[in-house]
């Protein structure tokens, strides 16, 4: 197996991360964590060789082939560029950078190693891509050749306006660092490239405080499609978290929740119902390790990754 090196041990690296590349049999070389307790505490728990607090040393640790960046958002861009400049392999959590100064730097290490012909697998964790309703949704949109429409219903829930989510440096707020999830889900759906975006948020009227988790957007791509995503933190926690229906060629597919897919006037689809909810976090670890191991295709394409980082920040800057 390849080995790995964990950058970040915090609450999600813990309970979903860790476990996923465990799962796929990655080789896990070392975890390294800004306090160091937790860093120690998953390195028993998972059988990590080393656990440390220096995440250069992590990176330049020769026997080291990837390294998995699971740190808070401000430091993404940081340590995926260093990967990639040492001719590591990265899987980045979500997002990739917060910037569009960050964007060219990660390009611009990335197509240096390509030209020497050692493009690494730069991936970011966007795994609903790898949902098994998902991969069902676009095996039955493969054959159809005309345009197809897209809703996705996010019921996001309200965080704290001091979050360091929400803190434009820290996190880049709600729509870098979360709802790029949505844009990769609609851009791997489409499979076709976001040609032109749109975006309307709640009116910037007295006491509305942050109004970049409460939008509307719309990407437009360029075989005809479109999709429209409503990102929302004003709902209930009652109601489902999120909802995605597709229009193509007189036919109807929704998805909800990652529970259940239903398909309307669909020959020979009905539903596909899941007895737990799976957004595909499993098989987007595996699919990184597969990759990086020469067992498996490049998850994401390198150039669907910059895409949506891109678009992802140019709509923030709509708000």
């Amino acid at each position: 197996a390849r080995n790995l090196a964990f950058i970040g041990a915090g609450n999600y690296a813990g309970r979903v991360l860790i476990p996923a590349f465990a799962r796929a049999g990655a080789g896990l070389h070392t975890v390294v964590s800004s306090g160091g307790v937790s860093g120690v505490h998953f390195g028993r728990k998972f059988g990590f060789r080393h656990a440390g607090t220096d995440a250069d040393a992590a990176i330049d640790e020769r026997t080291v082939d990837a390294v998995v960046v699971a740190t808070r958002h401000d430091s993404h861009a940081r340590l995926t560029r260093a990967a990639l400049e040492r001719g590591k392999h990265v899987f980045v959590e979500k997002p990739l950078c917060l910037t569009l100064e960050e964007l060219r730097g990660i390009e611009v290490a990335y197509r240096d190693r390509e030209r020497r012909g050692e493009a690494p697998v730069l991936m970011v964790g966007f795994n609903r891509r790898f949902a098994p309703h998902v991969r069902r949704i676009r095996a039955l949109l493969a054959p159809v050749k005309e345009p197809r429409t897209f809703i996705m219903t996010v019921n996001a829930g309200a965080i704290p306006a001091d979050h360091w989510t929400q803190d434009p440096a820290a996190g880049g707020g709600r729509l870098v660092g979360e709802a790029c999830h949505f844009v990769d889900l609609l851009r791997h759906l489409a499979d076709a490239p976001i040609v032109d975006h749109q975006l309307t948020a709640v009116g910037n009227v007295p006491g509305v405080g942050i109004r970049s988790d409460r939008v509307s957007f719309t990407l437009r791509f360029a075989d005809g499609s479109f999709g429209t995503v409503h990102y929302l933190a004003n709902g209930s926690k009652a109601f489902p978290k999120e909802r995605l229906e597709v229009f193509a060629a007189g036919r109807v597919l929704q998805l909800d929740n990652f529970r259940r897919l239903r398909g309307y006037g669909w020959p020979g689809f009905g539903r596909m119902n899941l007895w737990a909810q799976d957004k595909g976090q499993t098989a987007c670890a595996a699919a990184f390790v597969e990759a990086i191991a020469g067992t498996g295709p490049v998850p994401i394409p390198a150039e669907e990754v910059f895409e949506v980082a891109r678009v992802a920040i140019e709509l923030d800057a709509k708000v």
